[in-house]
């Protein structure tokens, strides 16, 4: 079995690629608000899954922590906005203390690697 890891680092790697799924760590982004680390978050999971050969529609499964519940549909709008409605991922959304005090929400993502017919 071959495993590929993508931008890595010292502790870890931003994302592992086995068996055919593209697992990402935790994402974090900037910003001031819910929504604008959302937005950024969402960039560098696409960034991420299309270096991995993957993408949007197939993500499998998305954890996603924020640190206060009210706001959560904010978060949501953004998701929302992002996601592929015609291929979403099972998901869950809870709320935690995250690494630093200036996070409000981190998200992590599974996805299928795309068959290029190997």
């Amino acid at each position: 079995m071959t495993i590929r890891r993508i931008e890595t680092g010292p502790r870890m790697a931003q994302a592992v690629i086995s068996n055919g799924h593209v697992f990402l760590a935790g994402q974090i982004g900037a910003g001031a608000t819910t929504r604008v680390q959302a937005e950024d978050i969402l960039k560098k999971i696409d960034h991420l899954l299309q270096q991995a050969g993957s993408g949007r529609s197939h993500l499998l499964s998305a954890n996603i922590w924020l640190t206060d519940m009210s706001d959560f549909s904010d978060m949501n709008e953004v998701w929302d906005a992002w996601i592929d409605a015609e291929h979403p991922p099972a998901r869950a959304c809870v709320q935690s203390k995250l690494a630093l005090p200036e996070l409000k929400v981190e998200i992590a993502v599974v996805a299928q690697v795309e068959d290029k017919g190997d």
